[in-house]
């Protein structure tokens, strides 16, 4: 599983606690009372859920239903008292890879040659084969090239609202490069120069995409 797809999955997983966390509405009974019962999570809700959290991430087996309902604080009354706790790991492991991060690790590289076709830090990359490394670097794994590369994650509307970590592409699916924040870039540009930041020379006009690859660094 990608760095990408798990955190995705991670998402599905944090709005089927916030579900939990709220509880059932109390469905009307046919004497036309509500059932006192249904505003409160049950175990039946934490078998669906410890079924839909094994399907989520991949597991081959059923969850122990009572070790989960009691993870979770599921008491006696149905009380959902440690989904707080849950949340907030879920949301940690969320959160492990940022924008930050991509650029942290890009900037490393700096000084690299560009090679055409190159993938290789000791010997020189290209723009694709650099960013397809930053990304591995921190666990998430990019196609090989730039017209690949440009249909990964989410898109970013516009220059405005990139964020540092995202990616820029240009002319087409020509060029590729990280977006740094403070209209700042890092690539590698061309043959005969190296892996270096520089002002963001791709502008809302040449732009082809802009892509969130992981959740976004700071402004």
């Amino acid at each position: 599983m990608s760095m990408t797809e798990a955190i995705g999955r991670i998402q599905s997983i944090e709005s089927m606690l916030r579900q939990l966390s709220q509880g059932v509405r109390p469905q009307a009974t046919a004497a036309g009372t509500a059932d006192p019962s249904a505003g409160t999570a049950t175990s039946a809700d934490a078998a669906s859920f410890a079924q839909a959290l094994s399907t989520a991430v991949g597991g081959s087996t059923t969850p122990d239903v009572s070790q989960l309902a009691s993870s979770l604080g599921l008491d006696g009354t149905g009380a959902l008292s440690g989904i707080a706790g849950l949340s907030s790991a879920a949301g940690t492991a969320t959160g492990a890879v940022t924008g930050d991060a991509v650029v942290a690790d890009a900037k490393k590289y700096v000084g690299v040659p560009y090679v055409w076709g190159g993938t290789n830090p000791a010997v020189g990359m290209d723009c694709s084969g650099f960013v397809q490394r930053v990304f591995k670097d921190l666990g998430v794994d990019l196609p090989r090239v730039v017209s690949d590369q440009m249909r990964q994650g989410t898109p970013v509307a516009s220059l405005a609202q990139a964020k540092p970590g995202d990616l820029l592409v240009s002319f087409g699916g020509e060029h590729i490069s990280i977006y740094l924040g403070n209209g700042k870039a890092i690539d590698a540009p061309v043959p005969g120069q190296t892996i270096q930041i520089r002002d963001a020379w791709e502008q809302q006009s040449n732009l082809t995409a802009i892509r969130r690859i992981v959740p976004a660094g700071g402004s």
